[in-house]
C-alpha cells in the first residue's frame, strides 16, 4: 500500500477548547487509524495520539490547528478530526449555543 499524506487546518469551535475531555476524544479518534497523526498550532508540533502531547497545545475557542496524517488512512483519519472537531465541536456547545441538558 502506498503512504498517502494529507493536511488540513480545523478551528476549535467548542466554548471551553481542547480541555482534558475533548483532548481525549481526539486522541481516541486519531488511535483508531494506522496513519501517523501530527497537530501544530502556531508554536508546536505535537503527536496526536498522545494525551499528554495534546494538552501542551492549549488550544482556546479560536484557535486554529494544522493537522497532519501520514499513512494508508489518512484521509479517512483526517475527515474523522474534522468531523470531531468543527462538526460535532467534541459534543459541547459552542459560545452562542445552550448546554445540553
Amino acid at each position: 500500500m502506498e503512504e498517502v499524506i494529507c493536511e488540513s487546518e480545523v478551528e476549535i469551535r467548542n466554548s471551553d477548547g481542547l480541555h482534558m475531555r475533548p483532548a481525549m476524544q481526539f486522541v481516541d479518534t486519531a488511535s483508531r487509524f494506522e496513519s501517523e497523526i501530527k497537530v501544530s498550532n502556531a508554536e508546536t508540533e505535537v503527536d496526536g495520539k498522545s494525551i499528554m502531547q495534546m494538552s501542551m497545545l492549549a488550544a482556546t475557542y479560536g484557535t486554529k490547528l494544522k493537522l497532519r496524517a501520514a499513512g494508508c488512512d489518512a484521509r479517512e483519519a483526517l475527515e474523522a478530526l474534522r468531523e470531531l472537531v468543527e462538526v460535532k465541536k467534541f459534543d459541547e456547545p459552542g459560545p452562542n449555543e445552550k448546554k445540553k441538558e
